[in-house]
């Protein structure tokens, strides 16, 4: 089973969007792939990273994702900060962008999960409308 690299706190820096990893996490292996996927049973967005033997995870909680809702008003995708590195999450926004609008209003991502999606991500999906 990959590591799972959880998402402590997000920033801002220069204009960006910096993540950081909680102090027990290890640096994702791998490039960033550009994929996102849910974990709708543990509430956090999962960004995928590209390994010879399938992909690490990057974890993002609810905890962040005020962060992430900052980072999607960004023109750039955020960057993962990691020991002085700076690892461009490619893709990032529209994967995030794609998700919360295919998890509105949708209780396949169970109820729990996709109440907090809308509650946390409302400022997004209304100024699409």
């Amino acid at each position: 089973m990959a590591i799972q690299n959880n998402v402590e706190h997000g920033f801002e820096f220069e204009g960006n969007i910096h993540f950081e990893l909680s102090k027990t996490s290890e640096c994702p292996k791998g490039e960033p792939s550009g994929k996102m996927i849910t974990d709708s049973d543990g509430l956090a967005f999962v960004y995928l990273f590209e390994q010879d033997a399938g992909y690490g995870q990057l974890r993002f909680p609810e905890e962040v994702w005020p962060s992430m809702v900052d980072a999607l008003a960004k023109d750039a995708d955020p960057v993962l900060a990691w020991q002085g590195e700076k690892i461009p999450l490619v893709g990032f926004k529209d994967e995030l962008m794609m998700l919360i609008y295919n998890i509105e209003g949708n209780d396949n991502y169970g109820e729990a999960f996709s109440t907090a999606v809308e509650h946390a991500f409302g400022s997004i999906l209304q100024s699409a409308e």
